[in-house]
């Protein structure tokens, strides 16, 4: 086994992954890693064996962990990573500060982050997948970030960095963003409480929160999230190409396409990786037929099938 670097954070070998995503599925991480702050990480890369995978983890809300698990190094930031503080408008909240406590924190002081109070997962995650819904994105609001390269640099990233795109950016491959500033429209707190309280209450009234699920399964090939406004267009959304098809409910061992949203999958309680992700492409190739339109995962897929019994 490669040696490890030594750390001032906890590095666990053969680590199981299932309890740490949303979906509750998936093999172990050859290692996982939660650093003590911005400077272990960086000392830990910089000492790594460049050979060595390195696949940085938020709070798996948006994650299917295939069964066989992940070669190489698993990052999970954590307490070290979730200070928010707001300071002349702008909002600074470590990578692992939970989208929705970014909002509330930043409402009660008079920044508008509002429509992170909805999106599942961490700033890291919003940053690198540039989230978004209500019509807004994290590019908006987006001032800098900072990162650590997979060499071990603590570098600035700016928007043209990033060059932020409909769920996606450039960040490189095993770069880990460990904090990111934000600058909101100012707003009145009272307001912005009782708007997110109304955007809560909508959430939760169609989409299936209180199931094992990652959020929404594929892109919109529309090139935009639901808006929530009255004129919003629903042709080109996912949930509308699935129902189309008519596989609103459609069901694969322990996998199922939410019956209350059907860009959503869901653990009904036994499902393995291979039945979510197996589920995910029957939808696919369903769609297409049905359509002609090929419905790209916004769910990430990592790691290596279970091994092949005898």
């Amino acid at each position: 086994m490669t040696p490890m670097p030594a750390t001032r954070g906890t590095l666990t070998p053969g680590r199981s992954l299932a309890e740490l995503t949303w979906l509750r599925v998936g093999g172990p991480a050859d290692w996982l890693f939660q650093p003590a702050d911005i400077e272990d990480l960086a000392a830990f890369l910089a000492a790594l064996p460049p050979e060595m995978p390195v696949f940085p983890m938020g709070v798996g809300s948006n994650l299917i962990v295939r069964d066989g698990g992940l070669r190489g190094v698993v990052i999970r930031l954590g307490r070290g990573f979730n200070a928010i503080s707001v300071a002349d408008g702008q909002v600074t909240a470590g990578a692992a500060a939970l989208d929705s406590f970014v909002a509330r924190q930043a409402a009660a002081a008079g920044v508008d982050l509002s429509f992170l109070r909805t999106i599942p997962g961490a700033i890291g995650g919003a940053v690198r997948m540039n989230a978004g819904c209500y019509g807004r994105y994290l590019a908006d609001v987006f001032v800098s970030a900072r990162a650590v390269t997979r060499q071990g640099e603590i570098v600035t990233l700016t928007a043209e960095d990033l060059n932020f795109r409909y769920r996606q950016t450039d960040l490189p491959e095993g770069w880990v963003i460990a904090e990111a500033v934000l600058a909101g429209p100012p707003g009145n707190p009272e307001a912005l409480a009782a708007r997110m309280a109304d955007q809560l209450a909508r959430r939760d009234a169609s989409q299936p929160t209180k199931e094992r699920t990652a959020g929404s399964t594929f892109r919109n090939p529309a090139g935009f999230s639901s808006t929530g406004a009255a004129d919003d267009t629903h042709e080109l959304k996912a949930w509308s190409l699935i129902d189309a098809a008519g596989l609103r409910g459609l069901r694969k061992g322990g996998a199922q396409i939410s019956e209350k949203h059907s860009n959503f999958l869901i653990n009904t309680g036994g499902a393995t990786a291979a039945d979510l992700e197996g589920l995910g492409e029957d939808v696919r190739k369903r769609v297409f037929q049905s359509s002609g339109i090929q419905l790209e995962w916004e769910v990430l897929r990592v790691g290596e099938p279970a091994p092949v019994k005898p």
